[in-house]
């Protein structure tokens, strides 16, 4: 599943296409994805002009001329795909063929900058959905979401006071979206081993007595900016079914510290533990029992 740096590339490569465009023509070629696509969702985005793309935790957020904002997930496999009018996909530099399969491109917008984005996902657990921006705060996919990870909001004051008196695993409590939005499996597991805390710990121990942060908690939220942002910039981790929009694969899966990194050395200076993985929560963790205590 795409996490945070992922959806947060794909919005980068969609704002240059769609930003300050008008929807020409929306061919939707199924009337479901995840869920049934609403009975006029052509028709009310037809001859709208996309005011900003935003993005909102693992969702994509297209604000509309009409008052709508169109909120789309990718779900496990969904992916964007932009061409110009000819068809012809716009490469870059970690251009890779994406699937000819046209049968999947479930949604396509074609858009008055020229571009052609179409929206491939084969196993359709994506999603799209049009929300009128006045009901956004009581929309059920957003309204208990926790603040951003790279937001002000987000920092070791909120979170020692999310953790104080939490009997689950930090793991966990880091992948409850109304704690913090948008982490998933893959950093919180890197952010956990560049901050020296076990996935095990109780989330209780981010909190000193009074309610405050200790040291280990500040840690924690620069090691979740920093792997984030760096994330971000290696255009997200191709694992599976991650494309940007240009069709470059993200890169950030070279870097991994800890993640899939089964039975290699710990990169930690002067650690020499080794990357164990485990099963926690119906999911592998990847640490250092060596270091991350």
């Amino acid at each position: 599943m795409p996490e945070l740096p992922e959806v947060e590339t794909v919005r980068r490569g969609l704002a240059p296409v769609m930003e300050g465009a008008r929807f020409d023509k929306v061919l939707a070629h199924r009337g479901d994805l995840r869920w049934p696509l609403q009975k006029d969702f052509a028709k009310r985005i037809e001859g709208t002009t996309v005011t900003g793309m935003g993005r909102r935790a693992k969702y994509l957020l297209a604000d509309l001329s009409s008052g709508d904002v169109l909120v789309m997930h990718l779900g496990m496999s969904g992916s964007f795909r932009v061409a110009g009018s000819d068809g012809a996909d716009t490469p870059g530099q970690f251009h890779h063929d994406r699937s000819k399969q046209t049968a999947h491109d479930h949604v396509v917008f074609h858009m008055s900058s020229g571009a052609v984005v179409s929206f491939n996902d084969p196993r359709r657990f994506g999603s799209m959905k049009l929300v009128p921006r006045g009901e956004m705060d009581q929309e059920p996919l957003l309204r208990r979401l926790g603040p951003e990870p790279l937001g002000n909001e987000f920092d070791a004051a909120m979170l020692a006071v999310a953790c104080r008196g939490k009997k689950t695993s930090l793991k966990a409590t880091l992948l409850d979206q109304t704690v913090v939005a948008g982490l998933g499996n893959i950093y919180v597991c890197e952010a956990l081993n560049r901050s020296l805390l076990s996935p095990r710990r109780a989330a209780s121990t981010l909190s000193a007595r009074g309610g405050g942060p200790h040291e280990r908690t500040v840690l924690l939220v620069d090691s979740i900016k920093a792997v984030l942002n760096a994330a971000i910039k290696a255009g997200g981790s191709s694992l599976r079914d991650h494309r940007q929009t240009s069709g470059e694969l993200g890169y950030f899966q070279h870097s991994f510290r800890v993640y899939d990194r089964e039975g290699e050395k710990c990169p930690t200076l002067r650690c020499g533990g080794i990357v164990r993985r485990f099963t926690q929560n119906g999911r592998s963790t990847f640490y250092c029992r060596v270091c991350q205590k």
